[in-house]
């Protein structure tokens, strides 16, 4: 059902999923590798050991359900080719995966290995905010290093494999915490993300503050931008 509903000519294809599709990469591969394990890669043992893990530390995401994630991703790179089109050929201008759930906020670009005229975005926020760890942030923050992610995959490998992924990513902004709201705004074929965040200096009232301000396509017929203003402070 979801694949039919990609099929047409549009501007942008919003898909709106609780738990985000691409997360910091270590953390993907550390729950794409437990998947592995629980599976049996390694053994009956291991295997107990693994889904004990997975559902210990809610291992939930889309990382731990490989073959979805693979789907998906192929799915939006047929969309992002051009492929699903109605006939016009014209792809979408932005594909953007809309989540939460995880108690801070980022963006990220996909990117896949054949050339693509759309733009494919994780946008994530989670308004309702679960206060985090200094600890827990710093992991958020270090998971997306690029240190991070061969360390982890190389010591993963040292057990098992970590399995490939048909599609690559990079932070683009974040991770910030706390409460926050996140707002995409779409003319034409351009689209904004601003991600407002409360805040309370000097005993001044509460207010939004922007901490996330993302052009991520432009209307290249009318080079309109200008409608997608940038947010200011705002009262709460």
């Amino acid at each position: 059902w979801i694949e039919d509903q990609t099929v047409g000519d549009y501007d942008h294809l919003l898909v709106g999923t609780s738990l985000p599709w691409l997360l910091p990469r270590a953390l993907h591969d550390a729950e794409a590798w437990d998947e592995q394990l629980a599976f049996g890669a390694r053994g009956p043992r291991l295997a107990r050991w693994a889904e004990s893990l997975r559902r210990g530390a809610d291992l939930e995401h889309w990382a731990a359900f490989h073959d979805s994630f693979d789907r998906l991703a192929r799915l939006f790179g047929e969309v992002a080719r051009g492929d699903r089109t109605d006939g016009s050929g014209i792809p979408p201008a932005t594909i953007c995966v809309l989540s939460g759930d995880v108690h801070h906020a980022y963006a990220a670009s996909a990117r896949f290995s054949f050339p693509t005229a759309s733009q494919v975005y994780q946008l994530t926020c989670s308004p309702l905010h679960n206060r985090v760890p200094a600890a827990v942030r710093a992991g958020f923050r270090a998971a997306w290093s690029r240190l991070a992610e061969r360390s982890v995959r190389g010591l993963l490998r040292l057990v098992t494999p970590v399995p490939r992924s048909p599609v690559e990513w990079d932070r683009i902004a974040g991770p910030t915490f706390g409460n926050q709201i996140a707002t995409l705004r779409l003319h034409g074929r351009a689209a904004r993300l601003s991600i407002e965040r409360t805040t309370s200096r000097g005993g001044v009232a509460p207010y939004f503050e922007c901490v996330t301000d993302l052009v991520l396509s432009r209307d290249e017929a009318t080079r309109d931008t200008q409608e997608l203003h940038r947010p200011d402070r705002a009262e709460t």
